[in-house]
Order: C-alpha cells, then sequence, then structure tokens
C-alpha cells in the first residue's frame, strides 16, 4: 500500500534543513503522488464506510479516506452505547467540505437509506426479516426494521384471529414486506405469509391421510351462533352447534370458549371445497344408551324445559334425553291453549313418562298426569247437577256456541241458541267475549262423556209466555228495521223481541219502501211461540183498514138498497090494492 512506498523513500538522502526544504521537484511531486495514493476518492449525497478515530461526549470522529476527517454528533450513536475507537460504522456525506474546510457525515441518514435500500431488496428477493415491535395502533401494530416504522395489520399477524395485540409489544417478530408506497415512506409487512407457508405443506399433509372417523386436535378459532371453527392445523373444520353436545345448547359459548383445544371427529369433508365437518359430541356414547330401565310408562321424571313450541313443550330429563309434553297434557282442560301459558324456558318441573320408545329415542309425557282427573271426582255428580247455577269463563267461541271453563279442567257449553231468549244470534262473539265472566245454569251433565251442557237465558223465565198475550194476532205495534234480506226483513219489536216481515209487505201507503233504521206500525200476522217467531206486516197495517172501510160502506149501501126495495113493495102494494077498490066500485056502479 501506499504506507509501504513510503517506508521504501530514501531517507538517508534527504535535505533535514526545514520540513519540506531541499526536495526537489521530481521528489516533491513523488512525494505528492505517494500522498494522494493514500486518500479515497467520496463524492457528495452518499453512503460510504468510516472508521472511528476518537470518541468525545459530544462527537464521533470518523476517517473515510478523505483528505480530512469528518465528526458526527455522539447523539446519532445512541443505539451504539459501546462504540470505540476502530469500529466501522456507515456513514452519509452531506458535504466534502463547508465553510470552515470541514467534512459533514450522517450517520442517521445513512442509516435511513440503507434501510430503505434493505427494504427494497427484502421485497424484491422475498427475504425474511426481524423486526421489533414498538407499539400498538389502530388495526395492527408498529413494527422496527432497519430503524424504518412499518405498519402491520391486524389480518397479517395471524392466521388465525387476534384479539388481543398487546401480547406482542416490545417482541420481536419475523416479517415479509409486502407493499411499499414511497411516496408517503409507508411499508406494510405480514407475518401471516410466513405462517401460510409452514401452514401449506401441514395443510396437504393432513387432507391427504384425512378420512371419516378420524379424531383429531385442534383448537377453537371462532365462534358463531351456528357453531364453531376448528383450526386443525393448517386446516379449518366446522363443529355445528347440535353436534357439540348431545343435549340441547342455545349458543357454543354455553360449553366451549375461543382457544380451547379440544378433540374431535371427522363427520364428513368435501376434498375439492376443502370443507370439513367435525363432532364432539360424537366421542361419547349417546344418552338414551344410559337411560334408566325403571323410565317407562307411568314413572315419574323430572328435569328442565329446554324449548316450547305451539303445540307443546321439551323436557330434558338428562342431557341428550328429551321427552315432548304435548299442551293437550298440561291441562285437564278440553279446550286447547298455549303451551307458554304454562311452562316457559329453563323451568324444572316434574312429568308423567306416557309412552316410551328407546329404539326410536322418543318420550311422550305429561304434567296433567300428577294431579287426579276432576270428571272423576265424586262429588261432581252433585256439584253440577241439572238445575244447578254457576259461573264460569268464556275461554272459546266457535259458531255454534262457546265453552265456558267451570274450573280447571271442567269446561262447559252453551248452544249460541241458549244465550237469549229474545234475540236471534247467529254467533257468540255478538253477545260476548273470550275472558268474559257468564252466569249460567246446568242443563245436562254427562260425565262418562266429558260433557257438560249450559245454558244462559235459562236463568230467566221464558218471555214467550208472557209476549203470547201482547202479539196477538192481529194486533199492532211499532218497530224499527234492523236489516234486510231477499225474502225478509229483521224488525225489532217492543221488549226487544225481534219479528221479520215479507219483503213483499214492507211497502208504505203512498207506495214507498221503508229503509233500515226507519220505524213505521206492523201488524201481527203470525206467532209462533215454540219457535220463537213472530211474522209482521207493515202493509196490512193501513190495507185492512182500507179493507174494512170498504165493507162498512158497502153494509150501509146493502142498507140503503134493502130499505128502498122495501119501500118500493109497499108502494106497489098500495096501488094494487086501489086499483082492486076501484075496480070493485067500477063493478059494482054497473050492476
Amino acid at each position: 500500500m501506499a504506507n509501504n512506498q513510503l517506508t521504501d523513500f530514501d531517507w538517508d538522502h534527504a535535505d533535514n534543513r526545514g520540513f519540506g526544504s531541499g526536495y526537489s521537484q521530481a521528489e516533491r511531486e513523488k512525494l505528492a503522488a505517494l500522498y494522494e495514493g493514500t486518500l479515497s476518492q467520496v463524492a457528495e449525497k452518499e453512503v460510504v464506510k468510516g472508521i472511528v478515530v476518537g470518541v468525545t461526549d459530544r462527537e464521533v470522529i470518523l476517517n473515510i479516506g478523505f483528505k480530512s476527517d469528518g465528526m458526527v454528533p455522539r447523539a446519532e450513536f445512541r443505539d451504539m452505547p459501546e462504540l470505540k475507537a476502530g469500529d466501522e460504522v456507515e456513514v452519509y456525506i452531506e458535504n466534502q467540505e463547508d465553510p470552515n474546510g470541514q467534512l459533514i457525515l450522517s450517520r442517521k441518514k445513512a442509516k435511513v437509506i440503507t434501510a430503505w435500500d434493505n427494504i427494497q431488496k427484502a421485497l424484491d428477493q422475498d427475504l425474511v426479516i426481524d423486526g421489533f415491535v414498538k407499539r400498538r395502533t389502530k388495526g395492527g401494530l408498529i413494527v422496527d426494521i432497519y430503524g424504518i416504522e412499518a405498519f402491520l395489520p391486524g389480518s397479517q399477524i395471524d392466521v388465525k384471529p387476534i384479539r388481543d395485540f398487546d401480547v406482542f409489544v416490545g417482541k420481536r417478530m419475523e416479517v415479509k414486506v409486502v407493499k411499499i408506497n414511497y411516496a408517503n415512506d409507508n411499508v406494510v409487512v405480514s407475518h401471516k405469509v410466513l405462517i401460510e407457508k409452514d401452514l401449506e405443506q401441514q395443510r396437504q399433509q393432513i387432507l391427504t391421510n384425512l378420512e371419516k372417523g378420524q379424531v383429531l386436535e385442534g383448537v377453537i378459532k371462532n365462534m358463531t351462533n351456528f357453531g364453531v371453527f376448528i383450526d386443525l392445523g393448517g386446516v379449518d373444520g366446522l363443529l355445528h352447534i347440535t353436534d357439540i353436545s348431545w343435549g340441547r345448547i342455545n349458543h357454543p359459548s354455553e360449553v366451549l370458549k375461543l382457544d380451547q383445544r379440544i378433540q374431535v371427529v371427522v363427520l364428513d369433508f368435501d376434498e375439492d371445497k376443502k370443507r370439513i365437518s367435525l363432532g364432539m359430541k360424537q366421542l361419547t356414547a349417546h344418552p338414551w344408551e344410559a337411560l334408566p330401565a325403571e323410565v317407562e310408562p307411568g314413572a315419574r321424571v323430572k328435569g328442565k324445559i329446554v324449548n316450547v313450541a305451539d303445540y307443546g313443550a321439551f323436557l330434558e330429563v338428562q342431557p341428550g334425553v328429551e321427552g315432548l309434553i304435548h299442551v293437550s297434557e298440561m291441562s285437564w282442560s278440553q279446550h286447547l291453549r298455549n303451551p307458554q301459558d304454562f311452562l316457559k324456558v329453563g323451568d324444572e318441573i316434574e312429568a308423567v313418562v306416557l309412552t316410551i320408545d328407546r329404539s326410536e329415542r322418543k318420550m311422550s309425557l305429561g304434567i296433567k298426569q300428577l294431579t287426579a282427573d276432576p270428571w272423576t271426582r265424586p262429588e261432581l255428580l252433585s256439584k253440577y247437577a241439572p238445575g244447578t247455577k254457576h259461573s264460569g269463563t268464556v275461554r272459546n267461541l266457535t259458531n255454534f256456541g262457546l265453552f265456558l271453563e267451570m274450573e280447571e279442567g271442567i269446561d262447559g257449553l252453551v248452544h249460541v241458541s241458549d244465550l237469549s231468549w229474545t234475540r236471534k244470534i247467529k254467533h257468540p262473539s255478538e253477545y260476548t267475549k273470550v275472558g268474559d265472566k257468564m252466569d249460567v245454569v246446568v242443563l245436562e251433565l254427562d260425565a262418562d262423556n266429558r260433557r257438560l251442557s249450559l245454558g244462559h237465558k235459562q236463568l230467566e223465565e221464558n218471555p214467550w209466555d208472557t209476549f203470547e198475550g201482547v202479539f196477538t194476532i192481529g194486533s199492532v205495534h211499532k218497530g224499527t228495521i234492523l236489516s234486510k234480506s231477499d225474502k225478509f226483513a229483521q224488525i225489532e219489536l217492543p221488549y226487544g223481541i225481534e219479528g221479520q216481515c215479507p219483503i213483499k209487505q214492507l211497502g208504505k201507503e203512498d207506495g214507498s219502501t221503508p229503509e233500515i233504521g226507519e220505524s213505521l206500525d206492523f201488524k201481527v200476522i203470525e206467532f209462533h211461540k215454540e219457535e220463537r217467531r213472530i211474522v209482521v206486516s207493515a202493509t196490512r197495517v193501513w190495507s185492512d183498514v182500507k179493507d174494512e172501510a170498504r165493507a162498512e160502506e158497502k153494509k150501509k149501501t146493502q142498507k140503503v138498497v134493502e130499505k128502498t126495495n122495501s119501500s118500493s113493495e109497499k108502494s106497489t102494494l098500495g096501488d094494487l090494492d086501489a086499483l082492486a077498490a076501484l075496480k070493485e066500485q067500477l063493478e059494482r056502479g054497473g050492476k
């Protein structure tokens, strides 16, 4: 090197009369050439390597092979507390010579430029970088790579969802550069791609060896209303909620939790779509197989209501073993009600086994059987003897009548014709509604067939006995038109009774037809006590009057005629007598 060349110089012939004197021009040029050979040619705005030649409290002196040394603030070497003379570092040449002739260097800029070069190289060559997680930010983590802050999205941390980002802060993590945006000095890195590459081989190996019935171990990575997703080591499988437990559950979180490691069995898989169906309850025997032999018809069982439907409720006798309590088996009452009137989910009750089929794993239960059948009570015949009076609650309305609940399990029927003596009721809803209280009298009791016939109108005397003397044939009463049909009009008569008027006999005397709601006189033309029917006529009121007037006039005329005829007869007879006398007189005179 240049130092060796200086050693070979002939110092014995050098002139010692003052430093630099006594050299010939050739010798000077030779010395200058040797000196210039020890210096490097450097350019501004580039990164070079320098040797630490001195360290002070404020500055670090560096030799980069230039004609002068450069100085860098000690603060730029905070990451190198053990820095000492002889260490090699990279620096950035900002200026070869400032106004003071000083070489200006920067380690900070050198680090930035070198970092971006390394980042670009990592992206181009798909290199793995060792980074340091500095802090958490919105949606991910900030990772230091080569002194540059890069963004690690939460979705790129792991193949499974990460719920707590804080656990990674302050730790080192291997990442790959996936995107660079120089305009914004933004770098995006991923740790997930490293895991996926490792898992791909595992995934292929698992899929290749996968078969139905195989038992695997996995970790719960996600939980939904319909089931949980299990990470089987690179392959995800679905454990449906119905395959978690033999018992009924409403959400997987009732028996499982996230990140829990469990064993599952492969129920089915689609190799093309990579869909794997898993089961957990299948790893244990079915609860029906462990159901005690004493659980048979007539036995009492205890359990919890797990579901209530329109037709009944399901009682869980033990996890995985359920029985149906039909709504008809909840009460001795003959009319069906909503099962929610009796039971709700979570109720712990006792029931009686009605039927059981172990092969089909079905069981029907009843709760009304826990109490005696009210229709078999000895006092029933006397309590509800015909003629006795009671009060009940309207539970159901039908076209032919209504059902009255006398007590729990005892229902009676009030026929629509037994609601009122006077009103023509087409549907019970015209008279009452569900939930109303009603007083009744027992008409008939058939305990064997569970039938109780009731009447409401029978609480009063039959008014038709009285009406028979009021609405006599030919009597006239004021009435109001309630409705019309093609043949009859319904007429409201006094005392709340209704009558029928043929449409042909609804006209007025002036020839007009009265409308609904109009009041006028009606004449009774028919009265049927047993049928409780009255037929009236509006036209007969005035037409009969005219007929009677005509009849009276006719009678008067007849009397006049008779009187006239009588007078005429008398005159004629008188004349005859006179003529006879005259004739007799003439005859005597002639003689």
